[in-house]
């Protein structure tokens, strides 16, 4: 065998290792996608395909695939909606603050406002004309709550009303009644307290009836044992008749 013959069969052998090799390492394609939304951050369809053909000097081949794809959906929730804060920015105020917000995935939505405290306002102005020295103004001013209003009325000492106070306020109020600041309260007590009454009625009734029932019944023995007495006594009085008198002689 000559020499140029040998170098060519070992230059065809380093031929076909490095084809091999070559087709080993070609690094394989990726296709991915991106996509950013608002709240969400998702990846798709990322992936790679290689495929790696061997051909033995025999003629023989050796096929090998491989598929490989990821996909992931990642999603954020947006910030969250904060109710905002209130300052009164004096403390010589009568207001409230009120504040409120709701949360969900897609949206967020917040909102306050001021609200006047009327019980704040009346105790105010009671104690500027209670230093004025218009106590029955601060009195009057204070009944306009409901609460005291009625504790007024259970002490015995009502609320003025048209410039009457004691037993003459007590008997306006009564007349106009509907003016009451505890007027619904007040119509709920009264039906709740005739409810009762007509119980109360009702139950005195049957007691009633029961106790004549029984004195009918009493009676009605009491007649039978005076008509059975007369029934004896007229029998003894009827044997002692027929029965013959038995006369003797004196001696």
């Amino acid at each position: 065998m000559s020499i140029g013959y040998k170098m060519k069969h070992h230059f065809t052998g380093i031929l076909i290792i490095l084809i091999c090799l070559l087709t080993l390492c070609v690094p394989a394609s990726a296709d991915t996608t991106q996509t950013n939304t608002s709240g969400s951050n998702t990846s798709i369809d990322g992936g790679y395909e290689s495929t790696t053909t061997t051909t033995y000097e025999s003629g023989s081949e050796s096929t090998s695939t491989t598929n490989n794809t990821t996909n992931s959906d990642i999603k954020s929730s947006p910030p969250s909606a904060s109710a905002p804060s209130y300052n009164s920015m004096t403390q010589d105020v009568c207001a409230v603050g009120i504040s409120a917000g709701i949360q969900t995935f897609g949206i967020g939505v917040s909102g306050g406002k001021h609200v006047t405290d009327k019980n704040c306002e009346r105790l105010k102005l009671a104690r500027i004309l209670n230093d004025f020295g218009m106590k029955v103004a601060a009195v009057a001013i204070l009944c306009q709550d409901e609460r005291v209003f009625e504790s007024m009325i259970q002490a015995g000492t009502p609320c003025p009303i048209d410039g009457k106070i004691g037993k003459e306020a007590k008997a306006l109020w009564s007349k106009y009644d509907h003016e009451r600041p505890d007027y619904d309260i007040y119509v709920k007590r009264m039906k709740a307290r005739e409810k009762k009454e007509k119980a109360i009625a009702k139950e005195e009734a049957l007691k009633e009836k029961k106790r004549l029932k029984e004195e009918t019944k009493m009676t009605e023995e009491l007649d039978k044992i005076d008509t059975e007495f007369d029934k004896q006594v007229k029998k003894k009085i009827e044997e002692k008749k027929k029965k013959p008198v038995n006369w003797e002689s004196p001696k």
